[in-house]
């Protein structure tokens, strides 16, 4: 247990950074499922306006360094040749 006020105060801003980062993974995990699913049913229209909101997401994430930014990259590069596959 931390003893001093300043190691007390780091405990509360990490409980509340973690609980930022889980949200917002959490939330981008929704958002990719629902491309894939549109992917998966073959509905182009759907599966485009998704993908916009997954980069808009992936790049939200990569930006307050929830996700690395390469890792965001890569996950745009491989959503996109999914939805350039259809």
């Amino acid at each position: 247990m931390a003893h001093s006020r300043s190691a007390k105060k780091r405990i509360r801003v990490n409980q509340t950074k973690a609980l930022r980062n889980r949200m917002i993974k959490s939330a981008l995990k929704t958002t990719i499922k629902r491309f894939e699913v549109a992917v998966e049913a073959g509905n182009k229209e759907e599966a485009t306006v998704n993908f916009r909101n997954v980069v808009k997401a992936l790049d939200m994430a990569a930006s307050k360094n929830v996700l690395h930014k390469n890792k965001a990259a890569r996950k745009k590069s491989r959503l996109a040749s999914k939805l350039n596959a259809m």
